[in-house]
């Protein structure tokens, strides 16, 4: 086989970035040069490649600022309605490549590092990811910025500028480690401090009720400083800002409830204000109703809506100054959306604000705050959804829980004039549960405080109007919406795949970048000979690329021919990675059963951080790591079967690992997986699907065709059967050999040797009590899995699969989400405008 190209080499082909002028070139070598000049201090006249990055980071970030400050002046003079995004995470992964691609200045940069002698993948590699999020949620976000960004909406993003992101993960023994993530070390070279913009954020206190109206009184305070990110959209000259808080304490901080002795004492206790903004809370869905938390959910709130408000009363025709005065505007000009529950605090905020501070009357209030807000919701799993104690809200925003209690009183008043003495109702949609400790359900509170409610796909949007939040779909059916998560081709293909990227602009021009559905143009080369070797080897370098990479890293060397079976996400019993790792222990089982057989040669990956405190899924991965030395030491298996875990899965490693994937597993119990946003990553890059009929894989189905996705398991209406019915773990054990087989290899100690109860609790929880019911599953999957391997001894076969499955994923670009939010949630349109570049003279 030829060697295959360095990915710089492949840049230098591809049509898709734009050819590098000259004069561009010598130009950013002028200011790369310049930049590293005054990136080395005086004394130090060796550059590290450190310095090199920050030279070609501040190289490229010229580029952004004058389009960033036209941007918003467009903004100011035109005064249109503004997006504000609220979410507590935003899981943004490495800037420098992403900017480059939209501003088309991919190929210039390569070329100008080139001539400098610098490589530019290096220079790539020594950027942090910005690990702002968890998983899934905190990644939407980041893709709908890009994709509000490329439709020329005004947008902003609004969250916490975390000290610490999400953790890195180190496996020691098998074991997961924790260490923190000290990203901001070497400094940050996106974003710019904002200090004119800070803003006191209050807590605990005491309310008054004056003739005056309400006041909240004798509070701590805590300035909020924020950090501005800008947004490029994809080649059309406009960039939005991420705003993101850092907590700072005033200068005054403790000192006046101080002695003078006690000086030293009250500046060291600035941390504890600071420690807001200190570190993102490491859990995916599941509620942690920490007292620090809360605070964080307050602190982007009370921050953000007094920043939404000083522009909202300065935005008009180009005027500084605040010039307006009513609020009747303000649902025309200004849309809240809530990411999740964790910014749900911004209704009660906002109706504080309107009442207590803009004097507004309550009904007003009211009607303007529930036309502003929106919410999402992400997740139907119960130790998910947030309820906070009423004792920790009595405490930390004693008016806010008056202003709960208030919108509560009259929520209810209005369900038992619809439904007159169904008491139970009452019970079942209050903001407020009672029990042995009171709580606040704030999934109530944004679904009775906004104008639209929406899931992120259509089957997860229909369970909730079925199940969890029925009662409220039957008063205010108007409300509940679906609209399927997405993900931006920008990132997700053209920077991560550019070989793929390349091969579909050859076929199709390159206008599907920003309009994904022409992707079904491809269906015209489901045969085309040419098209099906192209694809394939495309794939066959990503997973050369991928193999050298582990090689390097992880010092694990792999069959880059073998099939690259791929489980990436967190870990979480849900996601059922204990099901995949059955059917690698019934592979290994049938390898050593019949070692002369023909297999087909796999290599199992599975990657994915465990939240620290969960212990099952610590365990599990403790589990992959076992099953992984014993399969891969063992001489009788060779390279026909592999199972590896993929440390310290982020963005940076998705944007590796998914074009080098064959098969991608998304095999969540049926009615658990919200949407997923991997699956179509996965499929927009040309691997094929197994999956169960969860999230989005229904759609992705209906989008590829069902012959071109491997469907396996339980549909929900089985699982709410087997609910309703009783899930008997031990009859599938006794019934199938080698699920018992596998069962009793882990309870005997086989894959633990030196700890042979190791894995009694995993046992233990498979058979006993297993809220996912692998073992319904298990049969079907493996039968589905035997046809995955069928498949794959015929390659044209396989290829012409992928096909379908790259044409159907058109649906899942970010900018038809956001198309959808902005005509039916926002009550914008999306914009073609260009605006004009920085050197081009303004109208």
């Amino acid at each position: 086989m030829s060697r295959p190209l360095t990915d710089q080499e492949k840049r230098k082909q591809i049509s898709v970035r734009g050819l590098a002028g000259a004069e561009n070139v010598s130009d950013l070598k002028k200011n790369f040069n310049r930049h590293l000049h005054f990136t080395l201090v005086k004394d130090r006249n060796v550059a590290n490649p450190r310095d090199y990055y920050f030279a070609l980071a501040h190289t490229v970030r010229d580029h952004l600022v004058g389009r960033w400050i036209r941007t918003q002046q467009h903004y100011y003079e035109h005064d249109p309605k503004r997006i504000y995004y609220l979410s507590l995470e935003f899981y943004m992964g490495r800037t420098l490549q992403n900017t480059m691609v939209n501003l088309g200045l991919q190929n210039a940069c390569d070329e100008a590092t080139y001539q400098l002698g610098l490589d530019m993948e290096d220079l790539e590699e020594i950027e942090e990811d910005a690990g702002l999020g968890n998983g899934g949620l905190g990644r939407l976000a980041a893709c709908f910025l890009d994709s509000m960004a490329t439709l020329g909406l005004a947008a902003y993003g609004y969250g916490i500028r975390y000290e610490f992101g999400i953790f890195n993960q180190k496996i020691s023994n098998g074991w997961q480690m924790e260490e923190a993530d000290d990203w901001l070390r070497y400094g940050n070279p996106w974003e710019k401090a904002r200090p004119e913009y800070m803003i006191p954020v209050h807590y605990f206190g005491k309310v008054q009720h004056t003739p005056h109206g309400t006041e909240w009184v004798d509070t701590q305070v805590v300035l909020a400083l924020p950090y501005d990110t800008p947004v490029p959209g994809y080649k059309n000259n406009t960039v939005n800002t991420m705003r993101l808080w850092s907590a700072k304490a005033p200068n005054d901080f403790n000192l006046k409830d101080f002695n003078v002795g006690g000086y030293i004492q009250a500046v060291l206790d600035r941390n504890l204000a600071e420690n807001i903004s200190r570190v993102l809370y490491p859990n995916d869905n599941f509620f942690e109703g920490k007292e620090l938390r809360l605070k964080q959910e307050y602190f982007v709130v009370a921050a953000t809506l007094q920043d939404i408000i000083r522009r909202f009363k300065s935005s008009k025709f180009g005027s500084r100054d605040a010039v307006r005065t009513s609020f009747e505007a303000f649902p025309d000009k200004v849309a809240i959306q809530l990411n999740d529950t964790h910014p749900s605090l911004a209704i009660p905020e906002l109706m504080r604000l309107f009442v207590d501070v803009e004097k507004m009357d309550w009904d007003t209030a009211w009607d303007l705050t529930a036309r502003t807000c929106a919410y999402t919701n992400h997740t139907v799993l119960p130790e998910a959804l947030e309820r906070w104690p009423v004792h920790l809200l009595q405490t930390l925003l004693p008016r806010h829980l008056e202003i709960i209690y208030e919108i509560n009183l009259r929520h209810l008043n209005r369900v038992s004039a619809m439904f007159p003495g169904d008491m139970d109702r009452l019970r079942r949609m209050s903001l407020v549960e009672e029990g042995s400790v009171k709580r606040i359900n704030m999934a109530h509170l944004c679904i009775v405080g906004s104008h639209a409610v929406n899931g992120v796909a259509q089957i997860h949007s229909d369970i909730i109007k079925d199940t969890v939040f029925h009662d409220f779909y039957e008063m205010d059916p108007h409300k509940f919406q679906n609209k399927t998560n997405g993900i931006t081709p920008r990132r997700w293909l053209v920077l991560c795949n550019p070989g793929l990227a390349e091969v579909i602009a050859e076929r199709i021009g390159e206008d599907y970048i920003t309009d994904l559905d022409q992707l079904k143009k491809l269906l015209n080369f489901v045969n085309d000979e040419g098209f099906i070797r192209d694809v394939a080897k495309v794939k066959q370098e990503n997973k050369l690329k991928f193999s050298r990479y582990l090689e390097s890293e992880y010092k694990v060397k792999i069959n880059p021919s073998s099939m690259f079976d791929i489980h990436v996400k967190r870990i979480h019993e849900y996601k059922r990675q204990l099901l995949n790792c059955l059917h690698v222990i019934t592979l290994y089982n049938r390898i050593k059963k019949e070692p002369s057989k023909q297999y087909v040669p796999r290599t199992v990956m599975i990657g994915g951080k465990a939240a620290p405190g969960y212990h099952m899924a610590k365990m599990i991965i403790k589990l992959i790591t076992s099953v992984g030395d014993v399969i891969n030491n063992d001489p009788a298996v060779g390279d026909r079967l592999k199972l590896i875990f993929l440390e310290n899965y982020r963005v940076s490693l998705a944007e590796k690992v998914v074009p080098a994937a064959d098969l991608s597993e998304q095999i969540s119990t049926a009615g658990t997986e919200a949407s997923g946003t991997g699956n179509m990553k996965f499929m927009l890059n040309g691997a094929l699907t197994i999956g169960t009929m969860d999230g989005a894989n229904v759609e992705m189905a209906e989008e590829a065709g069902e012959d071109n996705i491997f469907i396996f398991g339980m549909r929900v209406p089985d699982v709410e059967r087997m609910d309703r019915e009783g899930y008997n773990a031990r009859s599938y054990y006794e019934r199938i050999p080698e699920l018992r087989q596998g069962i009793d290899q882990l309870n005997s100690g086989y894959f633990s040797p030196k700890q042979p109860d190791l894995f009694k609790d995993i046992v233990n929880m498979l058979m006993n009590h297993d809220r996912f019911k692998v073992f319904a599953d298990y049969e079907d999957y493996i039968r589905c899995q035997d046809s995955v391997s069928a498949l794959y001894k015929n390659p044209k076969e396989w290829t012409r699969k992928v096909i379908h499955n790259i044409a159907g994923s058109g649906k899942f670009s970010s900018d038809r989400t956001i198309a959808q939010y902005a005509r039916e949630i926002w009550g914008v349109e999306p914009s073609t405008l260009k605006i004009p570049p920085p050197d081009v003279p303004r109208d």
